[in-house]
């Protein structure tokens, strides 16, 4: 009798728990709501529905907005946000304490255009977002030669070598000063630029040997230090630094002003000194605001000339006559400067150093990354997209062909998608020596393999063959050889230009092939090679 008692209050217990299992922990779950655990502290955050950046995005936070912590996986943290859960980058929060206390040391302007930030501290790592000229991002930390920033909600690692490291306040002054100059100059008001003296703007900025930013460092110029002038190339300043003459990049600071007597000019005047536009195709649409979905204005044919008003981000507003402007893509017009743009461009330069054999010094090479962005060209057999496999191709490219001195431009440095007019556009706008576009191909007949080089043009057939040449010593694969091929950006370029498919990927065999490591190096190897014997020939004829 008192065994079948025990039994039954057991069996009252087990009812219980089963009855109200979540009681306590409810409980606990709604007091730590009462504290949040976390802050956002970039400026930007996504929620996603899982823990990494391929998960959809359920709510875009701000800076500061409060999270309630519920678990971390690897980088991520599982929390608590307006009544939605979600998963968000833990790198990119911080406690209210620190958050509240703690700001970044310092930022990093990029000196540079299109400069990557990757996912880790190396070159090979997948690309995450872009610096121009003048970006500025937070430091969060350094590692070697690379700097860990935060830039609109984007952490990653960019090259030291391209960036130039300024205290915080330092840039809100900056700002202001910008704001003044802005207002000053459109006032009209009374100052003047000497280009014989150059004033450093930021706290540190190096000093190369060259105005390359792959050249030596020979020293470090301060803010507030002021250096005459030596000479001038394209964005890059010359001055005397100690005992040695270097460069420094004059975005980083400024040429002195000095005071004049205001003159009668009103912002209504039109300049004598306005650039021009020529329309480059028949049929070129100008639009009435800068998107290709606005409506059309005018149709205009090449050569057709229009003055330019102003410029927004890749459109140039140009006047229609006294009252009606339009707006026409700069990929589809080139640009006649007037001779009086400014007296600095009009100074004597010294000659251009004669290029040797063997180098590429002085030439001027656009390399285009076929397709990008929501066009992904061919997909591989075992999923290899084209897209992806031609940038990493070019970089290795782009690396040998600057080492051996050449000026490098690329169509596009990340996943983005570029006109196929506006690559050419870019060919024509900086007079390229020479456009490469590479690509991979694919066939419904999983048996075609091989490398081919395209041309459209008569005169851009001996660069096809001297690249082919080249990639031919390398690559092992079947050489398809040298043919003709009716693609726009070979067919309406002006200049040397040339397409190479290096690999079809609907090839499984091949696809395994061109997708490592050794096959891109002995290609872009090849690819080098071949440019450097054509410009080589040049010289010899």
């Amino acid at each position: 009798m008192k065994r079948k008692g025990i039994n039954c209050f057991l069996a009252f217990i087990l009812i219980c728990s089963l009855l109200f299992p979540y009681t306590y922990e409810t409980h606990a779950f709604a007091s730590d709501e009462d504290t949040p655990d976390l802050i956002v502290s970039a400026e930007i955050l996504y929620l996603r529905e899982g823990p990494g950046l391929s998960y959809p995005i359920l709510e875009t936070l701000k800076q500061g907005e409060e999270l309630t912590f519920i678990e971390k996986q690897d980088d991520w943290y599982h929390v608590k946000v307006n009544n939605v859960e979600g998963w968000v980058a833990s790198w990119l929060t911080s406690t209210p304490k620190n958050s509240e206390t703690e700001q970044p040391a310092s930022t990093v302007i990029s000196q540079v255009d299109h400069l990557n930030i990757r996912a880790e501290a190396s070159i090979s790592s997948p690309v995450l977002n872009q610096l121009n000229v003048g970006d500025e991002a937070e430091v969060l930390a350094t590692e070697n030669d690379w700097v860990k920033i935060s830039y609109n909600g984007t952490v990653g690692w960019v090259s030291s070598e391209y960036v130039t490291k300024n205290k915080k306040h330092t840039t809100e002054q900056s700002e202001s000063v910008k704001d003044e100059t802005s207002s000053t100059k459109s006032a009209k008001t009374s100052a003047e630029v000497n280009p014989k003296l150059f004033t450093i703007a930021v706290d540190a900025v190096n000093v190369r040997k060259k105005p390359d930013l792959s050249s030596k460092k020979i020293g470090t110029a301060k803010k507030n230090e002021q250096y005459e002038v030596l000479d001038r190339e394209n964005n890059w300043v010359k001055i005397q630094h100690g005992k040695e003459k270097g460069w420094v990049y004059s975005f980083y600071g400024h040429f002195q002003e000095i005071e004049k007597i205001p003159t009668a000019a009103t912002s209504d005047t039109p300049s004598t000194d306005q650039s021009t536009v020529t329309i480059i195709y028949n049929g070129t649409n100008l639009r009435e605001v800068p998107s290709t979905s606005s409506n059309v204005v005018l149709r205009a044919n090449a050569g057709e000339k229009y003055p330019i008003l102003s410029t927004k981000d890749d459109w140039y507003e140009v006047e229609l006559d006294k009252n009606t402007s339009a707006y026409v893509a700069n990929w589809v017009v080139s640009v006649d400067e007037e001779v009086a743009i400014s007296e600095d461009t009009t100074q004597q330069q010294e000659p251009k150093e004669q290029r040797k054999k063997g180098t590429l010094k002085g030439v001027q090479i656009v390399i285009d990354p076929g397709h990008g962005g929501n066009d992904r060209g061919t997909t591989g057999v075992s999923g290899t997209e084209e897209k992806d496999i031609n940038l990493k191709t070019v970089e290795l490219l782009t690396s040998k062909l600057r080492s051996a001195g050449a000026d490098v431009i690329l169509t596009r440095e990340s996943d983005t998608y570029v006109d196929l007019r506006k690559r050419v556009s870019i060919s024509h706008q900086n007079g390229a020596d020479a456009f490469i576009s590479i690509h991979y191909d694919a066939t419904e007949d999983s048996s075609i393999s091989g490398f081919t080089t395209y041309y459209t043009n008569s005169y851009q057939r001996e660069l096809a063959e001297y690249v082919h040449n080249g990639l031919s010593e390398k690559v092992t694969i079947r050489d398809r050889g040298v043919q003709p091929g009716n693609y726009l950006v070979t067919r309406e370029n002006k200049q040397p230009a040339i397409l190479i498919e290096l690999g079809y990927l609907s090839n499984p065999s091949e696809e395994r092939i061109v997708t490592t490591d050794y096959y891109r190096e002995q290609a872009t190897l090849g690819i080098y090679q071949g440019i450097l014997d054509y410009f080589d020939a040049q010289l010899e004829n």
